[in-house]
């Protein structure tokens, strides 16, 4: 299922409330906009379309960001409260699930440079 079907709105109507263009190397990502206080907008005690969530949500706590060092680990454990809970998942497991994620592709689109 989708955001689309979960939230029985047209994908523009969801990218217009609830997406943001983020900048990313010569491209922008679409990205959940996130609350004042950096939650999702769709995280009020617990995710609201957890069985729809998309790429983005699937692949956290894995982000490059995230991965880059220890201190970036405990940060986001400290925030989220299933980060270093449930099933150990070896690195090569991680690996091929950010692979397989990436495959399907963010949603994205070139930047005019001028």
């Amino acid at each position: 299922m989708s955001l689309v079907k979960a939230l029985n709105l047209p994908r523009h109507e969801i990218e217009g409330l609830y997406c943001a263009w983020i900048p990313s190397g010569m491209v922008d990502r679409l990205s959940l906009k996130e609350k004042p206080n950096y939650d999702c907008v769709f995280w009020n005690d617990g995710c609201s379309v957890y069985e729809n969530r998309p790429l983005q949500c699937r692949t956290f706590p894995f982000w490059d960001s995230i991965l880059a060092d220890a201190d970036a680990w405990e940060r986001a454990a400290q925030d989220c409260p299933g980060v270093g809970r449930g099933a150990m998942h070896s690195f090569d497991e991680i690996v091929d699930a950010l692979e397989q994620g990436y495959a399907r592709r963010l949603i994205e689109r070139r930047r005019d440079i001028r």
